[in-house]
């Protein structure tokens, strides 16, 4: 189900000669997130064949995936840490950013609920009751944008959970398929987005604990790699596909894709 690298079509249209195809061709820096969830697989064959540019889409978690930006391995970011995506393009390796669409964080766990958080709203007062409980939570640990939401969750309790690294605490260092598996392997409370979760197969006896609190909400964006630091980009192509996602069209496709009856992403660009 979740991939790390991934393509429009295998039916891609492909223009004919070297440096044609290439100007016909874009890298996308982007979150496990947006892949883990198919999303994808439902956008880029429309944007192919409206455009006949290729997308390719390397699926990383959001630190990283702006770290191969800036070493201008990507034509288009688009990630979900709005301060970093901000510092991204205030220091000059993105031409501007633009709010997307958005979803929502949750945290999940056994139906046992160790820590007894089902059903609460208040996000810090959950973490905390997990921290003083000492009850397993499977952290990313991997600097992706969700794993940055976490940390200023914790922080915003006064806890800070690497004091429990190791015993109550785990750290995994992988995207949110694998933390999710590794956390439904060991029973331990996991935070993650909604849309990974409704798209997930593994959920055995898991689920959705704590929802609501609009401390939880997750926004996304798409920024264009700046050509000025990085002259390899295909700017015009990457451009293409900004606009076409912040257009009306994109906004509705994204809109419309679903897994199980279930709308995944809320479009919200800015709209003239």
């Amino acid at each position: 189900m979740f991939k790390h690298f991934i393509g429009a079509s295998v039916a891609a249209l492909f223009l004919a000669g070297g440096a044609q195809a290439q100007d016909q061709s874009i890298i996308v820096q982007s979150t496990t997130s947006t892949a883990n969830s198919g999303l994808y697989d439902h956008l880029l064959p429309v944007f192919q064949d409206k455009t006949g540019i290729q997308v390719n889409v390397v699926a990383v978690g959001t630190g990283q995936a702006i770290k191969n930006a800036q070493n201008c391995d990507g034509d288009v970011l688009l990630v979900h840490a709005k301060p970093a995506e901000e510092k991204f393009v205030a220091s000059g390796y993105g031409t501007e950013r633009t709010d997307l669409m958005y979803n929502d964080f949750v945290i999940v766990g056994p139906a046992g609920d160790p820590a007894g958080v089902g059903g609460m709203k208040d996000v810090q007062e959950a973490l905390s009751k997990i921290a003083g409980e000492k009850a397993l939570f499977a952290s990313r640990g991997d600097d992706s944008g969700t794993h940055k939401k976490e940390r200023a969750l914790w922080a915003d309790t006064g806890v800070d959970p690497t004091g429990g690294s190791g015993e109550w605490y785990r750290e995994t260092g992988s995207g949110m398929g694998a933390t999710l598996n590794a956390g439904i392997g060991m029973g331990a409370y996991v935070m993650t987005d909604r849309a990974t979760w409704i798209s997930f197969g593994n959920k055995q006896d898991y689920e959705i604990l704590v929802e609501g609190d609009e401390d939880l909400f997750n926004q996304y964006g798409v920024i264009p790699v700046n050509p000025e630091k990085c002259p390899s980009v295909n700017i015009e192509a990457a451009q293409t596909f900004s606009d076409w996602l912040l257009s009306e069209e994109g906004q509705q496709t994204i809109g419309a894709y679903k897994v199980d009856g279930q709308q995944l992403f809320f479009p919200n660009a800015p709209q003239d």
